[in-house]
């Protein structure tokens, strides 16, 4: 998966491609800490439109940042979750713990 950061306007905006799965999880870390190191007090936002694939994985990854951003009292958004995506978080419940967009 391939991860790029950008901040727009004291937010940080994760855009993710490709397969987000259990190897995902060194680049997605290394992402989510460049995203804080930034600063900011704004939400996290992570726009998964390329997200083609997430497994279970993916979802714990998804869980640790909401926390870490929670103890930063910062919001985390999911934006662009389309089709399979969209789905598997629903049927865990993702859209009672993240705003889905």
């Amino acid at each position: 998966m391939d991860v790029h950061v950008r901040q727009v306007d004291g937010q940080a905006r994760l855009e993710l491609r490709g397969r987000f799965d259990y190897t995902s999880h060194r680049s997605f870390k290394q992402a989510c800490e460049t995203a804080f190191s930034a600063g900011g007090t704004g939400e996290m936002v992570l726009d998964m439109q390329g997200v083609d694939y997430l497994d279970s994985s993916a979802l714990g990854m998804l869980l640790l940042l909401r926390d870490k951003c929670k103890a930063a009292s910062r919001s985390v958004s999911l934006v662009n979750c389309g089709g399979a995506v969209r789905d598997v978080l629903r049927v865990a419940n993702f859209d009672k713990l993240f705003i889905l967009q």
